[in-house]
């Protein structure tokens, strides 16, 4: 949801035209500062990533184009997306990746004792991950913790429980588009300061699903590390949305794509969370290309 209010760091951060998208050339810092502003200011901010697979996937999906465009902050999670801005001179100064927003939102709220709601992932998952931050970051309260797998029927009355705990921050532990039309459609009734869609970072955390060494997080190859965890399922989803990727690209070079326009999505009569496989959306949040 676009919120048309007055907003100090968030007005500071220059926007770049990318693929049809408004993308904030923001460093992890300012990310950081936008949301405790939003926190401390009482006006909310929802955060969406994108990266290579999310952009040449909203381009079908309009669901999920919809979603993203409507999301306050918009970020770099993918190397590729930093690079693609640099050759088609919309230049990002870094790559500030959901899953690493995630950890230092958490350590700012173990400090500053804010309140903590997580929405997403298995039960099994979302044990180990509350055990885990109860254990490690104690100074954060968290105040609610709801898996991610209920039918839509159900989502009113997840959104309620998430508005009753008078979270500051809510963390969606939910696959794409599931996520960003959860929060796009729910998120004005939330009342919470901060919403991030973090994927599969639920399960990182949680010492579920391990993430590339951060050598390989540099490069920019979280992608291929995926792919040698389980080359015979994802090296052809890889394969294809990279390759469709380097051609929007290419396509940039000679035609920019013009501005999406914003429009709020229904979530469809499904479960809002079908059965996950646990690391699938690590391949589009934090460890893609």
């Amino acid at each position: 949801m676009v919120h048309d209010v007055a907003r100090p760091v968030l007005e500071t951060i220059p926007v770049r035209r990318l693929f049809g998208l408004a993308v904030h050339a923001a460093t992890m810092e300012q990310a950081v500062q936008a949301c405790e502003q939003a926190i401390a200011s009482g006006q909310p901010l929802v955060v969406g990533v994108v990266n290579a697979a999310k952009i040449a996937n909203l381009r079908r999906d309009t669901a999920l184009r919809s979603a993203v465009t409507s999301c306050d902050l918009l970020l770099a999670d993918g190397q590729s997306v930093v690079w693609a801005s640099r050759l088609l001179q919309q230049r990002l100064p870094e790559r500030v990746a959901g899953i690493d927003l995630f950890s230092e939102l958490l350590a700012r709220a173990d400090t500053a004792g804010q309140r903590v709601f997580f929405l997403g992932a298995t039960q099994e998952v979302l044990d180990g991950l509350v055990a885990k931050v109860r254990t490690e970051l104690p100074g954060l309260q968290v105040v609610g913790a709801q898996h991610g797998y209920f039918p839509v029927a159900e989502a009113s009355g997840v959104a309620a429980a998430i508005r009753d705990s008078h979270a500051d921050l809510l963390f969606v532990g939910m696959t794409s588009p599931y996520k960003e039309m959860f929060l796009d459609t729910y998120g004005p009734s939330l009342d919470v300061g901060v919403c991030h869609g973090v994927g599969g970072s639920f399960d990182v955390l949680a010492g579920k699903t391990p993430r590339a060494p951060r050598v390989v997080q540099r490069m920019g190859l979280e992608w291929a590390y995926r792919v040698w965890q389980e080359p015979a399922r994802l090296w052809k989803r890889y394969l294809t949305t990279n390759t469709r990727f380097l051609g929007l690209t290419l396509a940039e070079l000679v035609r920019p794509t013009p501005p999406y326009a914003v429009v709020t999505p229904v979530i469809p009569a499904v479960p809002v969370v079908p059965v996950q496989r646990t690391g699938d959306d690590l391949v589009e949040e934090g460890a893609s290309a």
